[in-house]
């Protein structure tokens, strides 16, 4: 998100965070300064590979109430974070099976995952991973599901059930262009969900 009126609207429908990419080669990159941050719905800040200093700055400059980080950043990083009173959300690509080498390492460091679909770049892709694969979490670190979720997923999410999954993350399928959503579109997935 970037876009004042946008951002407006969004926080209006009562989405509960909103993501601000500070990913310079990303087509949402949010640019120096948002022309209207939300008061109500909570500021995520999206990082890739970010120096611990600059992802401070980021935190302070613009007030995010959470960091989520989708490189390769190592867990020690997330606890230097969560150590200072920073929550984070730790991304991770899932292909065909669950990684849980990869993730086991993250358990404790992290105050959430957000399990996306496993691309050569980071995030972003618009496609969805089998959900059935993240039966395997056995973890207790509370995950978010990501991946190209569209309009068209609502009775899929409504049926996918695991103990840990606290929320969606929505993007590319509700854009009209990059880091410009639609509004109608997001308004009527909320009050399918909800049915």
């Amino acid at each position: 998100m970037r876009n004042g009126k946008n951002i407006r609207a969004v926080e209006a429908l009562g989405v509960d965070w909103m993501g601000f990419i500070f990913y310079p080669p990303s087509k949402r990159f949010v640019g120096a300064t948002p022309e209207y941050l939300p008061m109500k719905t909570k500021r995520v800040g999206v990082f890739v590979n970010e120096s611990t200093e600059i992802i401070l700055d980021k935190v302070t400059l613009f007030s995010l109430d959470i960091v989520q980080l989708h490189g390769d950043e190592s867990p020690e990083l997330c606890q230097e974070l969560t150590d200072k009173g920073i929550k984070v959300i730790k991304a991770f690509g899932i292909g065909t099976t669950f990684p849980s080498d990869k993730i086991e390492p993250y358990e404790g460091s992290c105050d959430y995952f957000l399990f996306d679909t496993q691309t050569s770049a980071y995030g972003g892709s618009g496609r969805k991973f089998n959900w059935d694969i993240l039966q395997t979490y056995q973890g207790s670190t509370p995950f978010l599901l990501s991946g190209g979720i569209s309009e068209d997923d609502v009775q899929t999410i409504q049926e996918f059930s695991h103990p840990m999954c606290i929320g969606i993350d929505i993007n590319s399928k509700f854009e009209l262009s990059p880091a410009n959503k639609n509004i109608q579109s997001i308004q009527q997935f909320i009050k399918s969900l909800k049915q």
